[in-house]
């Protein structure tokens, strides 16, 4: 009779509670466990009672395991989790003192490479996805053929040799990263040389007595069953994680011309020129925060960037520099940051305020430039067949009655965390930065620190769909994202786009790019708001508003009503209404938002 494979043998003894069946799986993987306790434990009873309990897990899960399941590798991974859980504080000692070690091992004239690769292995394992470290497990650990491999994921020898091939350089990177510089060649052989050994005598019996058949086990087994059954419920295998951030502006990106600004520089002072940039902290939330200044003119100019909130071109309204005092002010934002320089280290100190909030803030020249990174491109995030999330994501969120649409954007980086940007195109919101991205299989976790957002879902078995909630606040709202093709990205179709017409012949025609102000007396600021009309094919209008003091994003209107001389603009999204008359070439009405009428007039630019 052929053998049973893993899963077959699991479900006999699922079905059957066989002890026959489950101690052939024993059998079978003790040693890949035994090992992997060992590696992590750092001395043989520990790793016997890890092993123990890994297999008492097994035998509570054998019922609930997706046929799909790597089952080498969910031993693997268990192995590793329970140890962790295990020996908390004393593998961070360990690590600390094999990487100390490792670092000695480098400098005798022949290095022996796997005490080099061992005390880092399950930890450069952990940071790869589970379809790759199963690959690495059932071909190096288990020395199993590309054909078995492939076989075992569902997929071709060459594409299993493909994921097999890309795992192996995260691992060397890795590697690299901490000061072990060798070829993955050389981490093949040594993984598959040395990362299995035999488990003592004995072990697989007493295992399968205790997992299999119940026999009573011992308390400490048993407190690191439950532990581990807890680690394993919410670990995160994949992190990247970002600062968190603070909102202080609304959502909001795009470059705007920047009017001429007031500006004093003392004679012989420093000139101030360049990116400045700090991390900004406001009621405990802290976020990195940049302001560009230039000069032109013998004035100088600032605008703010804030990546996790979309921001990329906030215009400042005022900077005064009298040396060593710097003031800069965004009236729209009703904000102030009085500053002193140090001309030796070109920082800046001093306060924030905004509304009735304050505190300290310091920006140096030139700093934090990993904290800035460049918008991803679509090259960046299109979709890779060994990623499970790379890729562009889009859904509607359904906001109350308001259907709003909303795309991610996740890239898979070479050591396999990930960083995801957000657009809301009918919030006139795009590439926000998130702050966090977490995927343990198959569970993804989206943070968008900056905007107060949490998308949580889970990723179907092909990798087509995420299903989740999207938490804004203390709100959540169901959110199901599907991949598209990343040239679907542009909030506007380029063919819409080419037919629209925003010429007029006579004043009272609605087409053209109108330009006003809004004045918040309460507030003490004052908006300038461009909208832009165009007619399209058939009669219809389309119209959008930029805040051009917010950062200069476009918003799509979702109803335009124009019965001479009435117009009536809606934006759904932002809950903006303005309502007025075109007369003698003017757009004089109010407009509306959250509750109350403030006057708006626009003119045609």
């Amino acid at each position: 009779m052929p053998e049973l494979d893993d899963i077959e043998l699991l479900g006999q003894y699922a079905r059957d509670n066989s002890e026959a069946a489950f101690a052939t799986l024993v059998t079978r993987h003790v040693n890949l466990v035994y090992s992997t306790a060992l590696r992590s434990a750092g001395n043989a009873h520990a790793a016997e009672e890890i092993t123990q309990a890994v297999f008492i897990i097994l035998a509570g899960k054998a019922r609930g395991l997706s046929p799909q399941t790597i089952l080498s590798g969910w031993l693997y991974q268990t192995a590793r989790l329970t140890a962790a859980n295990f020996l908390r504080a004393e593998i961070r000692r360990q690590h600390r003192e094999q990487e100390a070690y490792m670092q000695s091992l480098l400098n005798e004239p022949e290095p022996n490479v796997w005490p080099q690769i061992a005390p880092l292995l399950d930890a450069a394992m952990a940071g790869l996805g589970e379809k790759d470290r199963n690959a690495v497990v059932l071909r190096f650990f288990e020395n199993k053929s590309l054909g078995e491999v492939g076989r075992a994921l569902g997929a071709s020898e060459d594409a299993a040799k493909m994921r097999v091939n890309r795992a192996l350089e995260k691992l060397r990177k890795f590697f690299s990263k901490r000061g072990v510089a060798l070829s993955g060649a050389v981490i093949a052989g040594a993984v598959s040389a040395n990362s299995v050994h035999a488990a003592p005598v004995g072990l697989a019996i007493s295992v399968t007595a205790t997992a299999a058949k119940g026999s009573a086990a011992a308390a400490s087994t048993l407190t690191l069953v439950k532990g581990a059954l807890k680690l394993m419920a919410w670990t995160k295998m994949k992190t990247a994680a970002v600062t968190g951030a603070v909102v202080l502006l609304t959502a909001g990106t795009g470059v705007v011309a920047v009017k001429t600004v007031h500006a004093v520089r003392s004679s012989g002072a420093p000139d101030i020129q360049g990116a400045w940039a700090g991390i900004f902290d406001s009621n405990g939330e802290k976020m990195p925060l940049m302001y560009k200044i230039t000069r032109e003119n013998g004035s100088y100019h600032a605008v703010e960037v804030d990546i996790y909130q979309g921001v990329k071109a906030v215009p400042v309204s005022e900077i005064a520099y009298n040396y060593p005092s710097i003031r800069i002010e965004q009236k729209a934002m009703g904000f102030t940051y009085e500053a002193t320089l140090n001309p030796k280290t070109m920082e800046m100190s001093g306060t924030w305020k905004q509304g009735k909030g304050s505190g300290p803030f310091t920006m140096k020249l030139n700093a934090l430039p990993e904290a800035f990174p460049e918008p991803l491109v679509e090259n960046d995030y299109a979709s890779r067949k060994d990623s499970d999330l790379q890729g562009y994501w889009k859904g509607t969120l359904k906001a109350g009655n308001t259907p709003l649409r909303v795309a991610l954007k996740i890239a898979e980086r070479a050591d396999g965390t990930f960083r995801a940007t957000g657009d809301s195109p009918d919030q006139g919101s795009k590439d926000v930065e998130a702050t966090s991205i977490t995927y343990h299989r198959p569970t993804v976790r989206v943070e968008f620190g900056g905007i107060s957002v949490v998308f949580e879902g889970t990723v179907d078995d092909n990798d087509r769909v995420i299903t989740g909630t999207l938490t804004q606040g203390d709100k959540p709202m169901p959110l199901t994202l599907e991949r598209a093709k990343p040239e679907t990205a542009a909030a506007l179709d380029p063919a819409i786009e080419a037919q629209k017409d925003y010429s007029y012949t006579s004043p009272n025609d609605l087409p053209g790019h109108w330009q006003g102000t809004l004045d918040v007396k309460q507030a003490g600021v004052k908006l300038r708001l461009a909208v832009n009309i165009a007619k399209l094919p058939g009669g219809k209008f389309s119209a959008s508003m930029i805040s051009l003091d917010q950062g200069g994003a476009e918003i799509p209107a979702n109803n335009i009503q124009f019965v001479p001389p009435n117009v009536r603009l809606e934006w759904v999204a932002i809950g903006g209404l303005f309502t007025g008359k075109l007369e003698n070439g003017k757009l004089t009405g109010a407009w509306r938002q959250g509750g109350g009428a403030i006057p708006l007039v626009l003119e045609r630019n």
